[in-house]
């Protein structure tokens, strides 16, 4: 048996546009993708975002309305919603030192890191900070790709929503979040997939990358 190296998966991976209703995704796979979300990397180890995961029928429907009726919100299995901090407050920060001395042990180095933090984030308008933490949202995101891809769990990222209606159906401003992007998981559905026998096309290497040595 051929193992798949991560080149093979991220050929097979594509923005699925139709997904089978009838196939759910295991909750071990889910699980392996969620995972991968919490392990990849952030600026300063802040994490500042949080994954919601929706399988409730009715939320997804409405969901799907608030993207414009994207169908693979209601025909896949699960929906993650990305949703960033709406802005960084000491508490926040002190919450993520507080993580870090338990796993490293009390240490004047963290406490000054993470002082140096609050006096770098906290005078900074709250839209600023906002897309700061968006951004670290969007590392997770690729991760969450990868890791879907590695899965085989297709898999479409969703930039085409509104915002504030998702943030009305899941209550994220009452607890401080900001929706960010949309990824809903599933099995591509062959035949009602336009996009799946079309030649998965990016640039070369050559115009794409440029080496200073």
């Amino acid at each position: 048996m051929t193992t798949k190296t991560l080149s093979d998966h991220l050929n097979w991976r594509y923005a699925t546009k139709k997904m089978d209703p009838a196939k759910a995704v295991p909750q071990d796979k889910v699980d392996a993708i969620v995972e991968a979300i919490r392990m990849a990397p952030t600026s300063s180890g802040v994490q500042p975002f949080e994954v919601i995961v929706v399988t409730n029928p009715e939320l997804r429907a409405q969901i799907a309305t608030a993207a414009g009726g994207q169908t693979q919100i209601t025909d896949g299995s699960h929906v993650l919603v990305f949703a960033a901090w709406d802005n960084y407050t000491a508490e926040r920060i002190d919450e993520v030192l507080a993580l870090n001395v338990d796993a490293r042990g009390e240490s004047p180095t963290l406490q000054g890191y993470y002082e140096g933090l609050k006096a770098a984030y906290l005078p900074r308008d709250a839209d600023v900070n906002y897309a700061h933490a968006a951004r670290q949202a969007y590392i997770a995101l690729g991760v969450a790709l990868v890791a879907a891809a590695e899965q085989e769990v297709d898999s479409t990222p969703m930039e085409g929503f509104s915002p504030d209606a998702v943030d009305a159906i899941l209550g994220l401003r009452e607890r401080g979040l900001r929706s960010v992007v949309l990824l809903p998981l599933g099995y591509r559905e062959p035949a009602g997939d336009w996009l799946l026998p079309m030649a998965k096309v990016r640039k070369s290497r050559e115009s794409l990358v440029s080496q200073l040595d």
